[in-house]
């Protein structure tokens, strides 16, 4: 096979096989049959004289060549579509798709304003949101996502950021724990029980990292990946959980809140690769997600 027959087209579906891992994954991401994904990948083995991608277990892994391919595409890919992105946007007429990867807090804060002002602005803009939880580099980096919303920071050059905002830490708790209306204290809060959010990775929450510093421990005695269902767990029970107050807040009275003794920030950043950086569609839509973090927050204050 020609290796110069092969476009940017087929390094497209590559890169899309090898960040889903998965042919009915990327065919779905693209638009696209799973037909159209195998005939291009079975060019891409011929190109390349390399199977890419092999069985295991009921899905596949990418071969280290195929690993290596990748690497070098993408900052092709990424020229590319800087190269052909329109200057001009208008959001009313707009057809196309963006992904944001984000986590349960984004979602609660910002998702609600964005999803309002989209139907109303921009109609035609269908937006995918997938859960970052600590992959969010990796997603940012494969393209797997056109931006990344949360806490996590990333630190390699060449990305963009900005903050949306700031939170703090509280704890929240049944009701009808006594703590609820004693308060907490440095010592009552390293003894109390407590429900750990661990974000299901390597991610620390801020109260953690200073609990560190401080030379403490929670007393731990169950960890969760998520705070979606902590006023359940904490029904009924003498345990409390430490949240970012806009978590506790959308919780409403089916949790008590009490500040937390600890003092730690929660910095909320919108980050994006160089390929959308001057895309005009991709400018208007972080926009709009700052906006909406804005009105969340504005509302939140009334």
């Amino acid at each position: 096979m020609d290796v110069y027959s092969l476009d940017f087209a087929a390094f497209r579906v590559l890169q899309r096989v090898y960040a889903h891992n998965s042919f009915s994954r990327a065919a779905e991401s693209l638009g696209i049959g799973q037909s159209s994904i195998s005939y291009t990948v079975s060019r891409l083995r011929s190109a390349f004289d390399d199977p890419l991608f092999l069985r295991q277990g009921s899905g596949i892994v990418a071969t280290a060549r195929c690993s290596e391919i990748v690497a070098r595409i993408i900052p092709m890919l990424e020229e590319y579509e800087v190269l052909v992105a329109p200057k001009v946007f208008n959001p009313a007429l707009a057809q196309l798709e963006m992904t944001v990867s984000c986590n349960f807090y984004e979602r609660i804060t910002i998702l609600p304003e964005l999803a309002r002002m989209l139907r109303v602005q921009a109609p035609g803009i269908r937006l995918n949101v997938i859960p970052s939880q600590v992959r969010g580099r990796e997603q940012l980096k494969r393209g797997e996502c056109d931006m990344l919303i949360g806490p996590i920071r990333l630190e390699e050059p060449g990305y963009y950021r900005r903050t949306l905002f700031s939170d703090s830490y509280v704890c929240i708790m049944d009701p009808s724990n006594p703590v609820a209306q004693s308060g907490l204290t440095g010592d009552v809060f390293r003894n109390v029980p407590q429900v750990v959010v661990n974000y299901g990775g390597s991610f620390r929450s801020g109260f953690l990292v200073e609990m560190d510093r401080q030379g403490g421990t929670p007393n731990t005695v169950i960890e969760v990946p998520s705070p979606a269902n902590l006023p359940q767990i904490l029904h009924n029970t003498d345990m409390i959980a430490t949240v970012p107050r806009q978590t506790a807040l959308h919780f409403g009275d089916d949790v008590a809140i009490v500040e937390c003794p600890l003092h730690a920030a929660v910095k909320i950043e919108l980050q994006w690769a160089p390929r959308t950086h001057e895309s005009a569609a991709h400018v208007w839509l972080r926009q709009q997600i700052a906006d909406a973090a804005a009105r969340h927050l504005s509302g939140q204050s009334h």
